[in-house]
């Protein structure tokens, strides 16, 4: 029988491929939130320390690298400039792990709004590649 995506092949007959992938994808990612270039590029896109309007206490703030407004810690992402998975799709795990362990020059830190925005557009473009 030939080997399809639905097949269970993986642990023991019980993951479908597409099971695997996303259970490595998580590792890994769960991973890269400890990668050191993540904070060096956030302390280099703080703004410094001042009142948040929305708690009214003392926050540091990140100057968004797209839309160049200030924002908290919690309104802020760190996005790779060359995505994780390419926009022509899938090429391998370890073109995945080289781009998702990237030098702090391949990241950049994005406020909420406007990662959506990104990731919205790379995500059609995988769309239209398949």
């Amino acid at each position: 029988m030939p080997i399809t995506k639905s097949n269970k092949t993986r642990n023991s007959g019980e993951w479908t491929e597409s099971r695997y992938h996303s259970f490595v994808k998580g590792g890994l990612r769960s991973a890269s939130q400890r990668w050191p270039p993540k904070y060096k590029v956030l302390n280099d896109a703080c703004v410094g320390t001042r009142l948040n309007p929305g708690s009214g206490r003392q926050a540091k703030f990140y100057k968004c690298n797209k839309c160049k407004n200030d924002y908290v810690a919690k309104e802020v992402e760190v996005n790779h400039i060359v995505p994780v998975v390419p926009v022509t799709g899938f090429d391998s795990w370890d073109g995945v792990v080289e781009r998702l362990f990237c030098e702090k020059e391949g990241l950049e830190v994005v406020c909420k709004p406007c990662h959506k925005l990104i990731s919205k557009s790379e995500n059609l473009e995988r769309k239209q590649n398949k």
